[in-house]
């Protein structure tokens, strides 16, 4: 990444703008970046994986593409998580008891880490800031957050714990509110003093390789020492160029020799000079002195505390040119916010970026190929179009001329089941009282048993005939049905594609067609009304049945009721076995009256007989009277025995039995009259579901 331009110094524990901050706005940049390419990716990758699924589409985007682009969607999202917890990171090292922890709790404005006399630091400690309101800390290894309230429980539960040894991490979250400098994603990592062990190796590469600042706390009371560069060096092998800053600290000591304060700077300076130039080759002459400074770690936090609690800065007992250190440790918090906000966006960015650019030029280029794959298969598929609609407009010509065709077969065969249903149907109405009398149930004049026997009768018709209706004419209107598929198949085989022709019997069922003969008989014959009372063979009404005829008998009859209710109202009751069951007949009111309405009977009758009767029946009539005349009254009365003989007879032998019989005869007679009615409506029926 491009070089940053310094930013202006201002205190960030004022609200002033940070140096610092630039690290979060590129950040917050970046992240953004990241999220957008992230979003392109994934739609793009659902694209690519789509077009891949999609057989009409097929081989314009493969297997292997879509698998790259997933791919780059998971390192997408990691690296995006990644940035989420990037933060800044500076890390402090020297000799035991050289200020470390003092210098941090001076940048922090706060006691923070445990320093002092009797306090080292035995492990590493990383500062980093939370936004609860509680600090806390977690040691290596384990996600319990154990509550601290202040420096001195700090300190003891370090010293508690037999755990840490100097190897160990153990992270404090402090409060941001307390903490300016901890806003902004800055980590500070305070270390045991690096003459303390000889696994210098094992530090390196656990806490240093991402470190973005370096800080080497000396002793200015003292040189620097060959454990402090042996570390440095071993750090400088690992880094490439790591940004160090050297702090000289409790330079307040040379107040007391003030003669030789200039000396002994010159002699430190030289000292880290060449130590950064010579020896490590991290910087050049002309920038060594901007990361060397002398300071007073301890005045500066006493200085910033008092401040906090209202005091001024100056009280206490403080030495002489406290002023000039004050200002050297704000010039280095300067210079090092400057530096590692630089150089976090570099360190922390810049990889992540040059990956991005190369995941969006891969993805650029799976897209360009898929997209000329794209435009080679359009160009073939509107080669392929045009041949289709040729291939088209020929089927088509084709098929109207085979749809004419079929349509005059299946008229033809249409007409052929209506003829052949109409037929059969008319055979099995003629056949109707065989039906009937193969059917048996439980009879009884009873109404409510004579409504259950009728609709059991009914639904026996009904299946009875279409049974019979099947077995005439199912068979052979589906071997022409079937035999019509078959044409229909055969002609349309040739239209049909290569890879069609072997499928056509599975698009086409091949199972048996049956007609549905749906008779509703139910519906047909539900007004049906049987009459099962007693009914002498030779009574009068049977008489002029038998003689008149039926249409003839009942004008006759509704003509002798009229006439019988006008001239004789007030008969009395009578029982004649003429008529079967009883009749209310009004006496005359006298002899003559009597007469008259005989008279009248025999002439009505004489009338209708000549009007109805043929010559040959006057014959049979005029034979009966000189029969009469010929034989006398002992035959008259044999033969009114006869007549009384056959009526109890027949009085005796009306049976349940013979209800059921003459309630079968009946419905047989009402039954064929209307199924003659919808012959006609079934056949053409049946064919129209054969046109179906």
């Amino acid at each position: 990444m491009a070089a940053v331009a310094p930013l202006r110094r201002t205190d960030s524990s004022l609200g002033e703008f940070s140096p610092l901050k630039h690290f979060v706005v590129a950040k917050k940049k970046i992240s953004d970046v990241f999220e957008q390419l992230l979003n392109y990716v994934q739609e793009t990758s659902e694209f690519v994986e789509e077009t891949c699924d999609n057989k009409a589409v097929e081989k314009i985007a493969s297997q292997d593409q879509k698998l790259e682009i997933q791919a780059y969607t998971d390192k997408l999202s990691i690296i995006k998580e990644v940035l989420a917890r990037r933060h800044m990171k500076v890390a402090f090292f020297g000799r035991t008891s050289n200020g470390k922890s003092t210098v941090i709790n001076a940048m922090l404005r706060d006691r923070v880490l445990p320093s002092g006399i009797g306090h080292t630091t035995n492990c590493f400690l990383s500062v980093e800031g939370t936004d609860d309101d509680k600090a806390y800390l977690m040691t290596e290894g384990s996600e319990e957050e154990k509550s601290i309230k202040t420096v001195n429980q700090l300190a003891h539960a370090l010293h508690m714990d037999e755990s840490l040894d100097a190897g160990c991490l153990v992270r404090v979250f402090w409060p941001k509110t307390k903490c300016a400098l901890l806003r902004d994603d800055l980590v500070l990592v305070d270390s045991p003093g690096t003459d303390v062990t000889s696994q210098l190796d094992s530090w390196i590469d656990k806490f240093c390789l991402d470190a973005d600042v370096f800080v080497l706390v000396a002793n200015s009371e003292s040189t620097l020492m060959n454990t402090e560069k042996h570390f440095f060096h071993k750090v400088n092998e690992r880094l490439s160029k790591p940004n160090i800053f050297i702090l000289n600290n409790r330079w307040d000591a040379s107040a007391n020799e003030p003669e030789y304060m200039e000396e002994v700077r010159k002699q430190h300076t030289d000292r880290c000079v060449n130590f950064l130039v010579e020896e490590l080759k991290v910087v050049d002459h002309e920038q060594a002195p901007n990361r060397i400074f002398f300071i007073s770690a301890k005045e500066v936090l006493n200085s910033r505390m008092q401040r906090a609690q209202g005091m001024p800065e100056t009280g206490g007992a403080l030495a002489e040119g406290f002023q000039e250190r004050l200002k050297e440790f704000q010039s280095f918090e300067r210079r090092f916010e400057e530096c590692i906000s630089q150089s976090a966006v570099k360190t922390k960015f810049e990889q992540h970026t040059i990956r991005a650019k190369q995941i969006t030029e891969k993805v650029k280029d799976i897209m360009d190929a898929i997209n000329i794959e794209a435009a080679e298969k359009r160009v073939a598929a509107l080669e392929d179009r045009d041949y289709q609609m040729d291939r088209l407009d020929f089927v088509k010509n084709q098929l109207n001329l085979l749809i004419e065709d079929i349509k005059k077969k299946i008229k033809a065969i249409s007409e052929d089941v209506e003829s052949k249903v109409s037929s059969a149907m008319g055979e099995e109405i003629c056949r109707l009282h065989v039906i009937v009398d193969e059917f048996h149930a439980d009879f009884h004049p009873a109404p409510q048993v004579l409504k259950i026997y009728k609709s059991a009768l009914l639904a026996h018709v009904e299946e009875g005939m279409g049974k019979n209706l099947a077995f005439r004419c199912s068979d052979a209107i589906d071997v022409s049905v079937q035999s019509t598929q078959r044409f229909m198949m055969e002609s349309m085989l040739p239209l049909l594609p290569s890879s069609a022709k072997s499928q056509i019997h599975m698009l086409v069922p091949s199972r048996k067609f049956d007609l549905s003969y749906d008779l509703k008989c139910a519906t047909l014959c539900s007004d049906f009304q049987e009459n099962i009372e007693f009914q002498f063979s030779l009574g009068w009404t049977a008489l002029v049945h038998r003689f008149l005829g039926p249409g003839n008998a009942e004008k006759a009859l509704k003509l002798l009721d009229s006439r019988l209710q006008t001239c004789r109202p007030a008969l009395p009751q009578a029982s004649t076995p003429s008529s079967g069951p009883s009749s209310l007949i009004a006496p005359p009111p006298n002899q003559e009256t009597a007469l008259m309405t005989q008279e009248d009977l025999v002439v009505a009758m004489a009338t209708n007989v000549a009007s109805l009767t043929s010559r040959a029946s006057m014959s049979v009539l005029i034979v009966g009277g000189v029969v009469y005349r010929a034989v006398g009254w002992r035959l008259i009365a044999l033969s009114a025995s006869l007549y009384g003989l056959l009526y109890l007879y027949e009085r005796l032998t009306w049976t349940t039995r013979a209800k059921e019989r003459t309630l079968k005869r009946q419905f047989v007679d009402y039954a064929t009259e209307k199924l003659q009615l919808i012959v006609s409506f079934t056949s053409a029926n049946c064919s129209h579901q054969v046109q179906q």
